[in-house]
């Protein structure tokens, strides 16, 4: 993101911000973000009327009706198959934004959005039931909502830039300021971007179907389009897939994915993954999920011979193996997955998660753990790790069954600000480089203190606790730079003082005693 674009994402922070008033964060963003939304699609949609009036005007053009513009009927502009073959979202009249920004100080403006968002909705048949309809409902005092249409209708959309990219800008940005603002509860739908992007870079999703189950409000698919185009790749390329228990979260994901044209399918309803998968029948080439860390409400109870428990039921206190598994039950034949997880899913033994672990390591699906350093993530301290795993280490690259890689990259990353630390692109490049040499045995070689291909043998001496740092040891640099004899020599000073130390105190309490026998 560019210093322009960070400093006007700053100051629409800024003021979008102070205008909360009695609400709080969880419900506003969908407020800030839904108006948002509606504005690209409004300026779109005029920018493209745009082009279609130069169009009709141009006799070079297949689509040539009249020279002069006056001559040509309103209707004429405004066919929708202009507007199709071009993915732009038809909005019809009473939704286009000058005509919101023109009524934004009538009291009932929040009932006029509402119907605007409904009229959408009718006029789409890929946002049918997906767009936020609270504006009626909004606690904020009067005349706040016509502020708020003012201030979004500083962003310009229809300029020479990538709009997609800037409004995916704006609404990264805003969904990380939320994060931070709501706390926990943030982690439940936005994971950094820098995390999401070491996962794409390491599983590589360049063709075939992308799987989230627990997409949020869609951020992994964001970065899996970007991979493919990076590669050169078509966006069709890709299929998206994606679940959402959260029915406001599930609509976030929705805006988000349709600003960027890309197709998705996130079920026909915000469901709970365990008890109504989405997507029963289908089996995915690639997975990728931050599910909710460590949680216990996820009705374990339910699943007590569930066929997805193939390595052990999970311990209903905790849902962390039920996703590892769920996913290993949703991949194809040579499959790979990529799940953000806390660091205790790999020593647990709580609820007999170690003796899953141990018949997911002896079936051979775990390929890769990275233990990540602290304060990635915007709102938990929880330190985490990346999970990879796959059902056949006999594709993507040479055979490596009975091997897994574990990486300590707790050492990577710069601090952006006080609090957190991000992953440059060089961080990830040496993560994904290190992997990917890794699976084709082409230049990889163990690191100590950052990277090592662990044998079943030596997995099962540790008792199948995964933690990298048990298996790269510290850093050869580490090692060197001790000196033994000035060690020793400081152990030697340490131990005479303390012994000297206690010699003092054996006298004093000696003294003590024979005093107290004295005034017996």
């Amino acid at each position: 993101m560019g210093k322009n674009n960070s400093d006007f994402n700053q100051t629409l922070w800024k003021t979008a911000d102070s205008l909360r008033a009695q609400m709080d964060a969880a419900e506003y963003k969908h407020i800030v973000l839904g108006l948002i939304f509606l504005k690209y699609i409004s300026d779109s949609f005029a920018e493209q009327k745009e082009r279609i009036k130069e169009m009709v005007t141009d006799p070079k053009s297949d689509f040539f009706i009249r020279d002069d513009l006056n001559d040509i009927n309103e209707q004429d502009l405004e066919d929708r198959d202009y507007y199709n073959q071009d993915v732009v979202f038809w909005v019809p009249e009473s939704a286009r934004w000058e005509s919101l920004r023109a009524k934004g100080k009538q009291p009932d403006i929040g009932a006029i959005i509402d119907r605007a968002m409904g009229d959408i909705e009718s006029e789409n048949q890929s946002l049918k039931g997906k767009l936020d309809k609270r504006f009626g409902r909004t606690e904020l005092e009067a005349g706040k909502l016509g502020e708020l249409i003012d201030l979004i209708s500083t962003i310009g959309f229809s300029d020479d830039q990538n709009s997609g990219d800037m409004l995916g800008e704006v609404y990264e940005y805003f969904l990380g300021q939320f994060a931070t603002a709501e706390g926990k509860k943030g982690g439940q739908f936005y994971t950094p971007r820098h995390v999401v992007k070491t996962l794409v870079a390491v599983l590589s999703p360049y063709k075939g179907r992308v799987y989230d189950p627990c997409c949020g409000s869609g951020g992994m698919f964001v970065q899996s389009e970007e991979f493919v185009r990076s590669q050169g790749g078509r966006r069709d390329d890709i299929s998206l897939y994606g679940q959402e228990s959260n029915p406001t979260t599930w609509r976030l994901a929705a805006m988000n994915l349709a600003i960027r044209g890309l197709p998705e399918n996130l079920g026909k309803e915000p469901a709970d993954t365990f008890a109504r998968d989405q997507f029963p029948d289908v089996k995915f080439d690639y997975i990728m999920a931050n599910p909710p860390f460590n949680i216990s409400d996820w009705g374990g109870e339910k699943y007590e011979d569930d066929p997805r428990w193939v390595y052990g039921r999970p311990p209903e206190g905790n849902a962390n193996y039920a996703w590892l598994q769920h996913m290993l039950w949703k991949l194809r034949p040579g499959g790979q997955a990529g799940v953000v997880l806390a660091n205790g899913s790999m020593s647990s033994n709580t609820g007999g998660e170690g003796k899953i672990r141990e018949a997911m390591v002896r079936g051979d699906v775990v390929e890769v753990i990275v233990a990540l350093p602290d304060q990635l993530f915007l709102n938990t301290p929880i330190p985490v790790c990346l999970w990879f795993l796959t059902n056949d280490k006999t594709m993507n690259g040479r055979d490596r069954r009975g091997e897994t890689l574990f990486i300590d990259a707790r050492q990577l990353g710069t601090m952006e600000t006080r609090v957190q630390k991000v992953f440059t692109d060089e961080d990830i490049t040496k993560i994904a480089d290190t992997v990917q040499s890794w699976k084709k045995g082409e230049g990889y070689e163990d690191v100590a203190g950052f990277c090592k291909s662990a044998s079943l043998e030596e997995i099962e001496k540790n008792g199948f606790v995964l933690t990298p740092g048990r298996y790269v040891g510290p850093p050869d640099e580490e090692i060197s730079s001790v000196n033994f004899s000035e060690l020793l020599g400081e152990y030697a000073n340490d131990l005479q003082s303390m012994k000297k130390l206690s010699d003092l105190l054996d006298d004093e309490i000696s003294r003590i005693m024979q005093r107290l026998e004295v005034g017996e």
